[in-house]
């Protein structure tokens, strides 16, 4: 195809029309992330605007800041950048097959895209050079002939592109697994702290309670809000985190929320629901002072809204309290004339969890057979009653046979 044909395409392109308005995303949205490698395919096309206008110079500057782009962004070729482009950001098209849907006249809009996009990507950089050629004086020959070269590829045609969203859906849930809900937005963690499950020993009653809740979510089904409550250190969180390496959980995402921004819960929910991901809502270490604003917002969250919760969507929550709620002597003893219906209704948000499963302190023998496998692991040689015997007396100056005791002896020796 000739560039300025191409040009033409280009400006045609409607289902994916984010890509030549950076700052305008899905739904009208104004994108968060308007950093140079967004910028890649601003400066492909006023590369071919300017071609097509014969305006040698200005075209000579944006093939090199498309050269320069492409390198910030870490990519080889403009077709490494669309590849990624299509996969991690949402559009039109992507929502539509991550949502199951059918609109013909979308899908052949998307289809002739990128057709568009994969001409782009292969037109060989000579081409650009050559068409430079005839509109550029003689000095700046030295400079076409210098000039760094992108490879010319495309790693997609629209089959491949389909099959990606249809399998993995599209945007950062499609890139990452685990998140954290930070001021009303989604910040990806691309390492998360997650353990392996075979890494946990202990509670295995507690922890198949909570991948069997998880596993009805994952097959489609209504599943519960769950807390785990009990002593610091026996595994709450790590049980929670573990989910996300259980086999078949490929779909599964982790979005932990801090205290402080529940009140923004819903709204990420509402976001949440219909997509083929389905999503933990994960609140670490909950409790609540007397006069707490966040306790009533996520008591709205649990159960009391409008709003029927996503079948995608299910609140994970760890305490060191079972009814969440400090409560104090003068609670019992204050001057209210119902002083039951107050602590009643102190008690009543940990009982909007529909799974409450309990983490209490390990007996000796497990607290001690968790003892031999992380010596084991560590590499550590030692006459088992010796190891024993010190494994208790540090358990005692350390308050509680938890796994956490258990790691910290281990390491201690180590």
């Amino acid at each position: 195809m000739e560039l300025n044909a191409l040009y033409a395409a280009l400006m045609g392109i409607s289902a994916y029309r984010e890509l030549l308005d950076p700052l305008i995303g899905v739904a009208g949205m104004v994108r968060k992330n308007s950093g140079p490698d967004v910028r890649v395919m601003g400066n492909a096309e006023r590369l071919l605007h300017f071609l097509k206008h014969k305006r040698g110079e200005d075209a000579l500057d944006f093939y090199i800041r498309l050269f320069h782009s492409l390198r910030l962004a870490g990519c080889e070729g403009l077709g490494d950048w669309l590849w990624d482009y299509l996969r991690y950001n949402e559009t039109l098209y992507s929502r539509l097959i991550d949502h199951g849907k059918s609109d013909p006249a979308l899908e052949n809009a998307a289809r002739r895209d990128i057709e568009t996009l994969v001409l782009l990507a292969e037109t060989d950089c000579d081409r650009f050079i050559d068409a430079m050629k005839p509109l550029l004086s003689n000095e700046y020959a030295p400079v076409l002939a210098g000039l760094p070269r992108w490879r010319a590829a495309a790693p997609f045609d629209f089959d491949s592109v389909t099959q990606f969203y249809r399998d993995h859906g599209a945007g950062l849930f499609a890139k990452y697994r685990a998140f954290l809900w930070e001021d009303g937005r989604l910040v990806p963690v691309a390492d998360p702290d997650c353990p392996k499950p075979e890494d946990l020993l202990g509670y295995e009653h507690q922890r198949g309670q909570v991948e069997q809740n998880t596993r009805l979510m994952i097959a489609g089904r209504q599943a519960n809000n769950v807390l785990l409550f009990g002593d610091g250190g026996t595994g709450k969180s790590a049980t929670v985190k573990s989910m996300l390496y259980l086999p078949d959980m490929e779909d599964l995402r982790l979005i932990e929320v801090e205290k402080e921004n529940l009140t923004g819960m819903p709204e990420l929910i509402r976001s949440l629901a219909g997509r083929r991901q389905k999503f933990i809502l994960f609140i670490d270490d909950l409790a609540f002072d007397q006069d707490d604003k966040t306790y009533s917002a996520l008591k709205t969250i649990l159960e009391g809204t409008l709003e029927k919760r996503p079948v995608n969507v299910v609140i994970y929550a760890t305490s060191n309290r079972r009814h969440l709620v400090r409560q104090t002597f003068a609670d019992r003893a204050g001057d209210e004339v119902d002083t039951f219906e107050t602590i009643s209704e102190k008690t009543a948000l940990a009982e909007r969890f529909g799974l409450r499963i309990p983490y209490l302190t390990m007996n000796k023998a497990g607290y001690l057979a968790l003892v031999d496998h992380l010596a084991v692991q560590a590499g550590i040689s030692m006459d088992r009653d010796a190891l024993h015997a010190q494994a208790m007396t540090w358990e005692i100056r350390h308050a509680g046979r938890t796994p956490r005791v258990a790691r910290q002896f281990v390491a201690s020796l180590s």
